[in-house]
């Protein structure tokens, strides 16, 4: 049954082009079949037979009304999620940088409050909290061990944004999705793979990957901790948007060495 979702899904995404000369069509259709139903006089059998037609006709309704929302649904509907950085970085800012430099510096903060600039001294930057101590900012620091910028997987299966994989100071990883947008569709996990760029089902289980979870939301920030003690981070080389129940990749970020 998954493998017919997933020919069904990968056939709406060569359709998606011609989706309103299809839907124009369809509704056409629906009204030639009601026009010749009723020419036909077949509601008069079906009021002969009520207990029968709603018999079989509510289940029936009902079963194609679950599925078509759990899967359909998700096409035609957005869920943006906001989740702050939840930690700060150790930032090394020198006199004789630039000032584009600093601002660059600067734009990778996040969760701290960061103070006015004064443009005549680039080089002096206000990186504090005044509810968190140094021995809690410091556990909260961060490295950026890998990242990657999602990219369109076809015509139909869009993304973007930016995956990248932190390590705090007490040694806990997290994957986090920054400006990100994917096409949302049913039950998609955020997957980290071996593989650089897979292209389905194939390449996810021959290379081997790790289900980071359930994804959250297809618009903006989100985090995923990561729980496995043992991760071989450096042998991670994609962050994959993935629909489980069609076995369809939406979205791939390819991971690079930070640094």
């Amino acid at each position: 049954m998954q493998e017919l979702f997933g020919d069904l899904e990968r056939l709406a995404a060569d359709l998606f082009p011609y989706r309103w000369p299809i839907a124009i069509a369809f509704l056409a259709a629906v009204v030639g079949g009601l026009t010749y139903a009723f020419r036909a006089r077949w509601h008069v059998f079906l009021l002969e037979h009520r207990l029968a037609t709603l018999a079989i006709g509510i289940p029936v309704v009902a079963l194609f009304a679950f599925v078509g929302w759990d899967l359909g649904s998700p096409l035609f509907t957005n869920k943006t999620v906001e989740e702050e950085f939840p930690f700060s970085f150790a930032a090394e800012v020198t006199m004789d940088m630039a000032q584009e430099d600093v601002e660059k510096v600067i734009s990778t903060l996040a969760k701290v409050e960061d103070e006015p600039m004064d443009e005549d001294k680039p080089q002096e930057i206000a990186i504090a909290s005044a509810t968190v101590s140094p021995e809690a900012a410091e556990n909260q620091r961060a490295v950026t061990l890998k990242v990657g910028a999602f990219r369109d997987q076809d015509g139909f299966h869009k993304g973007s944004g930016v995956a990248t994989i932190y390590r705090s100071a007490d040694g806990s990883l997290l994957q986090r999705l920054e400006e990100f947008a994917v096409t949302n569709g049913p039950d998609l996990h955020v997957l980290l793979s071996s593989h650089p760029d897979p292209n389905g089902r194939g390449d996810l289980d021959e290379a081997g990957y790790i289900d980071a979870g359930k994804l959250k939301g297809n618009r903006e920030n989100q985090n995923y901790p990561l729980q496995e003690a043992d991760l071989d981070v450096e042998s991670l080389q994609s962050v994959v948007i993935y629909c489980k129940p069609c076995h369809v990749v939406f979205s791939v970020a390819t991971l690079e060495d930070a640094g």
